[in-house]
């Protein structure tokens, strides 16, 4: 596929007038042509909130200078936080999983149809259960067991492994394993987790037998960037299904995975396409 080399830039900032015409206005002074332009403004914090990508053919800016020559053109004017990045640059994505292989083959397959633009080094799992599946794409496999006596241990030799490997950002496909806040602080914003609804009515191993048992008509799933707060990090993308008298535990126990793999990847999708912006606890998730 031919694609066109582009930017992006991830603008938050106190709301005024002329925000748009700041951005736009210094796009097109350059001669770059603007592809996608999206915006939205909070009226409770006053915030202004915007994403904009343009081609970087016949830009008169190279790349290496258009950082600085916006902040000083237009961000620092305006007070804005912002982010910069380029299409060519491809994110290096690490996998940690556990015992359950369904996120993880559906990871996995998106990035082998090329569906995804990323590069996939290496699997980390507590437990050695999918080693086989990395293996059958050709990605290699780490196992670091952890317990309470060796948690710190560990992950600072995953933590070496990931910045050897020059790791962008961490997807948890299902991975049963609290990280700690000192692991969490190394990729703010760069960790995104799946996780299902029934927390915190049905806690335990066995949530969908609980569910079953008291009738629930549907079932939820959560992916989000996690934070210190166990569960509690900005909402990428949710979604729900719903159930009836028929189903059996089987049933939502298959229905829920399949949401929990569709809810995954469509958090995965908006981070690789630098669509999120984060706000707070919050997200902004561009169209």
């Amino acid at each position: 596929m031919n694609r066109r080399r582009s930017a992006v830039l991830l603008i938050h900032c106190p709301d005024r007038q002329g925000l748009v015409v700041a951005v736009t206005g210094f796009i097109q002074e350059h001669r770059g042509n603007i592809v996608h332009l999206d915006e939205v403004v909070d009226g409770d914090s006053g915030t202004f909130f915007m994403r904009v990508e343009w081609e970087l053919e016949g830009f008169t800016i190279p790349p290496e200078r258009i950082a600085e020559t916006f902040q000083t053109a237009v961000a620092a004017k305006l007070a804005m936080v912002w982010s910069l990045y380029f299409s060519e640059d491809v994110p290096r994505m690490a996998i940690f999983v556990s015992h359950l292989p369904h996120c993880l083959y559906d990871l996995l397959a998106r990035r082998q149809a090329g569906e995804w633009r990323v590069d996939i080094p290496l699997i980390v799992g507590n437990h050695p259960d999918l080693e086989d599946v990395a293996r059958r794409f050709g990605i290699d496999f780490y196992c670091f067991p952890v317990d309470a006596g060796n948690k710190s241990r560990q992950e600072a030799a995953e933590l070496e492994l990931l910045e050897r490997n020059r790791i962008d950002f961490i997807v948890l496909a299902r991975y049963m394993q609290i990280l700690s806040g000192g692991f969490v602080a190394r990729y703010p914003n760069r960790i995104i987790n799946i996780h299902h609804s029934f927390l915190p009515a049905f806690p335990g191993a066995r949530p969908y037998h609980s569910a079953y048992e008291r009738g629930v008509k549907i079932i939820g799933a959560t992916s989000h960037y996690v934070s210190a707060q166990l569960d509690e990090g900005p909402i990428i993308a949710q979604d729900v299904i719903h159930l009836s008298h028929k189903d059996q535990v089987a049933d939502l126990i298959r229905k829920g995975r399949d949401l929990e793999k569709t809810v995954l990847a469509r958090a995965v999708w908006h981070h690789l396409q630098r669509r999120i912006l984060v706000f707070g606890n919050r997200t902004v998730v561009f169209d």
